[in-house]
């Protein structure tokens, strides 16, 4: 049976359309995905991430185990400060990505991926064995994202914290509606916004003093359907569909994430034959010349020879063009380059375009 978060009821009331995802029942959209897309865009959106995992490290030789298991440089960290990171395995592949964030001196919090949290805790413990206390704190902290255009201006209504000098990847604990919460400045859209970690116990009452704060900007409740086309139009790769334990961050695009200069970490001897070597296929943003939805494992072709294969895609709402993410040969890579999307049979026009499809217009609050 597929789990549930501590929000489920509060979801239950607003009537979403559901879909099962990483093991948990998860609302899909609340009215048209496109209505909820354009309310990020435009004003702001609440989504329940709680399906997400929070692993815990702790100890004197916390930081040293998150540097060795870790593709980026948690040296760069001071308490309070995040970075998007990344698991690998010894050939290199993707086992997850995350967001990794120092809470204290010797205390790091790792949020990762649903489908991944079990293999990712399991990894962790193998690798850290009597050097830092693990522990899987998912079950007792929700994640509540306020994402948007006008998402700093909604939150700021609800807590004394100073929002404006919080940067990008950093993190601030206080009262948000009252309740103790850690507000990270992180999100999956493209837009500005907020990653808030609560107790689960508190998550209904913060849900409800979030979205009432988004409903008076224009928000909306926003599902996990929103949530995907939106970090497709921004670009974002999505584990377990554009990269996994087959791909490499160097293939993915994420490159900049990987600190070969950091010293060892798990990964990085073959990674660093690849960056010396260079890459045979990279991903890239595909936009279609014509109408059609490009869908995970259609063919895409050049010259009538297969030079790869498209991982998502959609229609997006914000450009109303069809876009996708794919890997390709590295020498079809350059955007310009024109291809064809095999849909069942029907070839369809489309060319490589620049990540990220959408760039957000950046506004004073």
């Amino acid at each position: 049976m597929a789990r549930r978060t501590p929000v489920y009821e509060a979801h239950r009331g607003l009537d979403p359309r559901w879909t099962e995802f990483g093991g948990w029942e998860m609302p899909l959209s609340y009215r048209s995905i496109a209505e909820e897309h354009r309310a990020v865009r435009e004003h702001c959106g609440l989504f329940d991430v709680s399906h997400m995992g929070e692993i815990e490290i702790r100890g004197p030789e916390a930081g040293a185990v998150c540097q060795a298991l870790t593709v980026n440089d948690v040296r760069r960290l001071a308490v309070g400060d995040g970075q998007y990171t990344l698991l690998c395995n010894e050939r290199g592949g993707v086992l997850d990505d995350l967001i990794l964030f120092r809470l204290g001196v010797e205390h790091y919090l790792l949020v990762v991926n649903a489908a991944n949290t079990a293999s990712d805790l399991a990894w962790i413990r193998e690798r850290a064995a009597g050097r830092a206390e693990i522990r899987d704190r998912s079950a007792e902290l929700a994640l509540l994202a306020l994402q948007g255009a006008d998402a700093e201006v909604a939150l700021r209504g609800l807590t004394p914290l100073d929002l404006t000098s919080l940067r990008p990847f950093g993190l601030a604990e206080g009262l948000v509606a009252g309740l103790p919460v850690v507000v990270c400045r992180t999100g999956y859209t493209g837009e500005d916004g907020f990653e808030l970690l609560v107790e689960a116990a508190a998550a209904r009452e913060l849900w409800d003093a979030l979205l009432a704060a988004a409903t008076r900007r224009g928000g909306l409740p926003c599902g996990l359907g929103a949530r995907d086309t939106l970090r497709l139009e921004a670009g974002l790769p999505l584990h377990g569909s554009d990269m996994d334990a087959s791909t490499t961050p160097l293939e993915a695009g994420l490159a900049w994430v990987v600190k070969l200069a950091k010293g060892e970490f798990v990964g990085r001897a073959a990674l660093a034959v690849q960056a010396e070597a260079g890459v045979e296929r990279r991903l890239v943003g595909i936009q279609l010349d014509e109408p059609g939805i490009p869908r995970h494992g259609y063919a895409l072709r050049r010259d009538g020879a297969v030079v790869g294969s498209i991982t998502s895609g959609t229609r997006s709402p914000t450009l109303g063009s069809f876009i996708g993410l794919g890997y390709v040969a590295a020498g079809t890579a350059a955007p310009g380059t024109p291809v064809e999307i095999d849909i069942r049979g029907r070839l369809l026009p489309a060319r490589i375009v620049a990540r990220p499809f959408y760039r957000r217009v950046r506004r004073e609050n």
